[in-house]
């Protein structure tokens, strides 16, 4: 299994995008990190922090994604709450470097859904919290399928952000560059709805003609895939599990 002689551009944020890179770099693929996304910190905390003073309202804590787990954690350490304060929850991660990085903190992950999208997350849940308390952490701006029908099952959900995205400025530069040189990318790593949508803002902002027929996509599971198609790029690779494993994993699979 080699990539040798394969650019791949990553499209992860800066901060997240090394495993992904340096597994594709061990199987002899050159990387060229192109973040579509940057995660900025919030204007105000204060909803976060005031959940957290209250957890023992909470039957089920929902984390979403590793960065929701990371600023999570600064909450915590800010306001001096132990893990102790989690006792009485059960936490479900969405993803496992989500429940890779709740372990970290020393929250025992309970649930952690077959496929990393949030409909598992509800067809795991919908018939155990009737009558719960949820307290469901993640992005600004994000699907409200998790909160919507887990009311609709009969829970009260506490929607808190955990942090926003951006399209970072600087990679307009790079993007350019990246199909102006030498090594234009045969494949594009999509890591999630966000990434493919800023992407093409990159694109437009670049001034670039469309890569649809030129680059190969690869989504990392089945709500990234089908943002892609609804721009008319359908995926040469879905990642399974929907990890970076897997992920790596497809990119190999499309470009063999």
């Amino acid at each position: 299994m080699s990539l040798s002689g394969k650019t791949i551009l990553v499209t992860r944020a800066r901060h997240q995008a090394s495993r992904l890179s340096r597994e594709l770099e061990a199987l002899g693929a050159s990387v060229l990190e192109i973040p579509a996304i940057e995660i900025v910190p919030l204007e105000s905390y204060a909803p976060l922090d005031a959940a957290l003073r209250n957890l023992q309202q909470y039957q089920w804590l929902i984390v979403t994604s590793a960065n929701g787990v990371r600023v999570l954690g600064e909450r915590m350490a800010s306001a001096g709450i132990g893990v102790a304060k989690f006792s009485g929850l059960q936490c479900v991660a969405v993803g496992s470097a989500t429940a890779e990085g709740l372990r970290e903190f020393g929250l025992p992950v309970g649930l952690i859904p077959g496929e990393y999208v949030a409909e598992a997350v509800v067809e795991a849940l919908r018939a155990r919290v009737a009558g719960a308390h949820i307290l469901l952490i993640r992005a600004a701006v994000a699907r409200d399928i998790i909160p919507d029908e887990l009311r609709r099952a009969g829970a009260m959900v506490d929607v808190v952000d955990a942090y926003r995205t951006e399209v970072p400025e600087s990679s307009v530069a790079l993007l350019k560059a990246a199909f102006s040189g030498t090594m234009i990318p045969d494949a594009v790593t999509f890591t999630s709805s966000s990434t493919v949508t800023n992407f093409f803002a990159l694109l437009k902002k670049a001034g670039m003609d469309d890569l649809r027929e030129r680059v190969k996509a690869i989504s990392i599971g089945p709500i990234t895939t089908a943002t892609l198609r609804e721009r008319g790029w359908e995926p040469a690779a879905e990642a399974n599990p929907h990890d970076i494993h897997g992920l790596v994993e497809a990119t190999v699979t499309a470009l063999l």
